[in-house]
This record gives structure tokens, C-alpha cells and sequence, in this order.
């Protein structure tokens, strides 16, 4: 993962994309077993591919203490954002989402909408496959071919 960046950072490189926000733990096992996973379907879409998929995810992180959440990003990949661990947003989220246990994968629209709270078990189910479903609920990128 990269170090901090600066909000309006964060703004601009999250316009346009739909965007995961990945609730996860490092000491969840159901988070470690999906978080490779995770990692392909992400590589596939946007690092490897050209043009890359318009998707970014950020982590939001339900472990225990900042070591703990520092330890689970480490092997994650570079461009994923994550919020803070202090950062009250983070329980704001949890909330507004209703996040019960972890992982969990909510995907949304650039407007913020939420097109599915079920991430995690399409991606399993689906494989890429799932994220054209997504971008044609989020009615946006229609010239995108994944």
C-alpha cells in the first residue's frame, strides 16, 4: 500500500470508477481466504488489462488495533486506498452500510450509490464476469469491454 494521501487525492483518483469498499480483517479467517482472491480479480481488471477497468477499492478495516490493520495491508496492492485507522469515517461506514461481520464487499456507483452489498459472492460465484453486471447497473463506462 502506498502512504497517505491527501483527501482531494483520494477524490480524484476515485472519480469515475465504482468503487469496493472491502471490510475486512487481518484476523478474520474469511477475510485472508478471500483477500487473494481479491487481488486477481483486481489484477485482471486493472493492472494487467488495457484500458485498465475503471474500479478502485478501498479497504475499510475492522481489526482491533493500527498494527493490526498496517500487518493486513502490507501485501496489498499499491493502489488501493484505505481509511485511516483512527479516522472516525471508518465506523460511519460500518454503520451506513450495516456491516455485521467481515469480509464484505460493497460496491458502488461514482454518485455513491450502492449497486450490491454482495461483492464477495459474486465475485466466487461469477469471477470478472460479475463486474460487467456492475457496470451496466451503475448505467455509466458502456464502452467499457472487460
Amino acid at each position: 500500500m502506498e502512504a497517505e494521501v491527501e483527501a482531494e487525492e483520494a477524490e480524484a483518483f476515485l472519480r469515475d470508477k465504482l468503487v469496493a469498499l472491502y471490510f475486512a480483517s487481518g484476523r478474520c479467517a474469511l477475510s485472508r481466504d478471500f483477500t487473494p482472491l481479491l487481488r486477481r480479480f483486481y489484477a485482471e481488471l486493472v493492472e494487467r488489462a488495457r484500458p485498465p477497468a475503471p474500479l478502485a477499492v478501498v479497504l475499510v478495516s475492522a481489526d482491533r488495533s493500527a498494527r493490526d490493520m498496517e500487518a493486513f495491508l502490507r501485501p496489498l496492492p499499491g493502489s488501493w486506498l484505505a481509511i485511516p485507522f483512527h479516522d472516525p469515517f471508518r465506523h460511519e461506514l460500518r454503520t451506513r452500510y450495516r456491516i455485521t461481520a467481515t469480509p464484505r464487499l460493497v460496491i458502488l456507483k461514482p454518485s455513491g450509490e450502492v449497486i450490491t452489498d454482495k461483492g464477495r459472492r459474486q465475485i466466487r460465484e461469477q469471477g470478472r464476469a460479475c463486474f460487467q453486471s456492475w457496470v451496466e447497473a451503475a448505467e455509466v463506462f458502456q464502452n467499457f469491454s472487460g
